[in-house]
């Protein structure tokens, strides 16, 4: 790493502390789709589990406590962003030296509606590990969700997509403000966040910023948007808050929301917090993010979702859990070969948190794909 682009970087991440405090990524999981693959918008709901409180207060297992995120990434700290009147939270691994004649490579995760980025903790540990420390990682909390707060006395609550994606985009201005020492920047977005990558990508090639793909997990357009109607009453599956953080980590384990226990210990208790209300019939933990709240901007995420996802001048990777219907315009894309696909079987909407090691896999495959070529063969997914 240049001592320029050290430095620059200095200026704005702050070691991350022995002990991170819990931060928390709201499950889409909550939302039912389980006949709706793909909708972006969660997992199938759990009819076992009542919305409604439980009368008896279940004590905490130790089982299923916090795990610090500070083993996981390098560093954690706020970006300020007097533009966008936030302090968003981001959390850092920096890449290492690159092969001479290579830039250096970033992969920038953005979670999806109420998760935050510690939802990619463990697949981004193993991006590192697999890539021998070659490829960095950045993973953004999103206005709203997580660490990110609102540095206004009343915070915007505008979640629409153009907002998102100027948000986006004004982090990697942030953190890499001199495009000539950027490393190249491999876009990675969830659900939601795959809307965000996709967008963002046109607007910081325009930047002159080295976008080296786009990868999309678990959201295709058409399925989305067939979803929405369904929404509130899916959302009715999901409990109103838990007595502890510990429960909610439990809850999102036993229905299989999150499939992987440790991962879930990471991300969980950063989707809750204390509700603040002396009513009884208030949780004392409630979600930071409510989906329900998010309703009015669902249709703005998907919406050209897919034309946007096949217009974008890189790369592009689309990872589904479980077999999908891919609409019609991806149908076709994909016949033309205008981008790679892969199932990964056993997983639920959360797949980078069920199987990390197979999505750090996938992903780390195609940054050595598209970045490390000869010179004249073409990208995946490019015509």
């Amino acid at each position: 790493m240049s001592d320029l682009y050290r430095s620059a970087l200095s200026a704005r991440l702050a070691k991350l502390p022995a002990e991170l405090p819990p931060s928390g990524d709201e499950d889409e999981e909550g939302d039912s789709l389980g006949s709706l693959p793909g909708s972006g918008l969660g997992p199938p709901a759990m009819p076992s589990i009542s919305g409604r409180r439980k009368k008896v207060k279940k004590e905490p297992n130790p089982a299923f406590s916090s795990i610090s995120a500070s083993s996981f990434f390098v560093q954690a700290v706020q970006v300020a962003l007097p533009r966008r009147n936030l302090d968003c939270r981001v959390y850092y691994t920096p890449p290492g030296e690159a092969p001479s004649g290579a830039n250096q490579t970033v992969m920038v995760l953005q979670h999806g509606a109420g998760y935050s980025g510690l939802s990619f903790a463990c697949m981004a540990k193993e991006i590192t590990d697999l890539s021998k420390g070659e490829c960095g990682v950045l993973a953004i909390d999103a206005r709203r969700h997580g660490r990110t707060v609102s540095t206004l006395e009343t915070p915007d609550e505008d979640l629409s997509i153009g907002v998102l994606v100027d948000d986006f985009v004004d982090v990697i201005q942030a953190v890499y403000p001199d495009i000539k020492t950027s490393p190249t920047l491999i876009l990675v977005g969830h659900s939601m966040g795959g809307s965000i990558v996709t967008r963002a990508c046109p607007m910081l090639l325009d930047k002159k910023y080295k976008i080296g793909g786009v990868a999309v997990l678990d959201v295709v357009e058409g399925s989305a948007i067939d979803a929405l109607p369904h929404m509130n009453n899916l959302l009715n599956a999901r409990p109103d808050g838990f007595d502890s953080v510990e429960e909610a980590v439990e809850w999102h384990v036993t229905t299989k929301a999150i499939r992987n226990a440790t991962s879930a210990r990471i991300s969980v208790p950063t989707i809750v917090k204390p509700s603040e209300s002396s009513s009884p019939n208030v949780p004392p933990f409630i979600w930071r993010t409510t989906l329900r709240s998010t309703a009015p901007y669902w249709e703005s995420w998907f919406l050209g979702l897919s034309s946007s996802f096949l217009s974008v001048r890189t790369a592009r990777l689309l990872v589904l859990a479980g077999t999908d219907r891919l609409d019609k315009e991806l149908m076709i894309g994909q016949m033309q070969g205008k981008f790679q696909m892969i199932v990964v079987p056993g997983t639920g909407h959360m797949l980078h948190e069920d199987d990390p090691t197979r999505l750090a896999e996938i992903m780390v495959d195609f940054w050595r794909r598209n970045e490390r070529l000869v010179v004249g063969i073409k990208k995946v997914g490019e015509s």
